[in-house]
């Protein structure tokens, strides 16, 4: 395909096979997309999640730390024990998440912290939307990518999706990177809020506020760093949702939809130290138990022995997981 300059903006008009191709294009190119704010999530309750967001890491340190995160990926992760680039960072991430996993019946599976115990509901509503926004696009990859019919068609990725068919380690993380006091010991050059890293599962939906930029995306072709505003130009409204590919995609579609490595940075015109900067971030995953097999598209299977193409060892979907947790945290997988 042709390349273009900028990340597109795609309207989630319908579900017709001209939006599938355009999703299937960006995700070749950039592995990044723009889709227009209010596709599917009303713009009133992605402001009510960042209502609660700061609610949450405005309280006290010893009520977040009594919902540490645990190996399940579950919960609060503090400030530098997340290093999402261990072999070029000398301390972990300058930025602060809590991880909600599935909720059940509108339940969360682990503790809530006391901030949040009365607003599970709100929490739950939201991820539902996100995780069926997610759905909607793997339908939409799969019909711009003429899976077979007879192997599922339009439903073969979300098939492997669905949250009724077993539990998955799709998370919904909310994200602040704090602003730097003057003082600390904090060296802008080499200091970053994000390790550069691609994501792991299938399809990540990142919701940002106007004005808190610094995602980087690592552009194709040896192109260097580029910055991804949280305004696309001459976008207007609320900011659109960004969408990326995960590892797993990438992997199952022999590298033709790309996972793209990015890193969040202080901004070079903010102020050093940089201000407060929250962000919503939801990881689509398929259930655990799912084997990352090849797809069945004559588009893949042209990739050659790529990825699940190529692999005899067949993994699935929480083995993969699991290895590169173990690489972010330290853990032993």
């Amino acid at each position: 395909m042709a390349s273009t300059e900028t990340i597109p903006v795609i309207p989630l008009v319908d579900d017709s096979e001209v939006c599938a191709k355009q999703l299937v294009d960006a995700a070749r190119e950039w592995g990044f997309l723009y889709i227009s704010a209010g596709s599917d999530i009303p713009e009133n309750k992605i402001a009510r999640m960042f209502e609660l967001s700061k609610k949450f890491f405005s309280s006290p340190r010893e009520e977040k730390q009594k919902c540490a995160i645990s190996e399940n990926n579950r919960g609060w992760s503090s400030m530098h024990s997340e290093t999402l680039d261990p072999q070029n960072q000398r301390r972990g991430d300058f930025k602060e998440a809590l991880n909600f996993g599935d909720f059940v019946d509108g339940k969360a599976q682990q503790p809530l912290p006391a901030s949040l115990i009365e607003h599970e509901v709100e929490l739950a509503q939201y991820q539902e939307l996100c995780h069926n926004l997610c759905m909607r696009l793997l339908r939409l990859f799969a019909i711009g990518l003429e899976i077979e019919e007879k192997e599922g068609g339009k439903d073969w990725f979300s098939s492997r999706h669905d949250k009724a068919k077993g539990s998955s380690d799709s998370i919904l993380r909310l994200l602040h990177y704090p602003a730097i006091p003057e003082g600390s010991d904090y060296i802008p050059e080499v200091d970053i809020r994000a390790g550069a890293h691609s994501d792991y599962g299938s399809v990540t939906l990142l919701f940002q506020l106007p004005n808190q930029d610094g995602l980087e995306i690592l552009t194709p072709n040896g192109g260097g760093w580029k910055p991804v505003p949280v305004h696309p130009a001459g976008y207007e409204g609320p900011p659109p949702i960004l969408v990326n590919l995960g590892d797993l995609l990438s992997y199952w579609t022999a590298g033709l939809l790309r996972s793209t490595v990015h890193r969040v940075i202080f901004p070079p015109h903010s102020r050093v130290g940089g201000d407060d900067r929250y962000s919503i971030v939801y990881f689509c995953h398929p259930i655990g138990s799912t084997h990352l097999i090849p797809v069945p598209s004559e588009m893949v299977r042209e990739r050659g022995n790529r990825g699940a193409n190529a692999d005899t060892k067949v993994l699935t979907a929480a083995e993969h997981l699991k290895g590169r947790l173990a690489a972010t945290y330290g853990w032993k997988s």
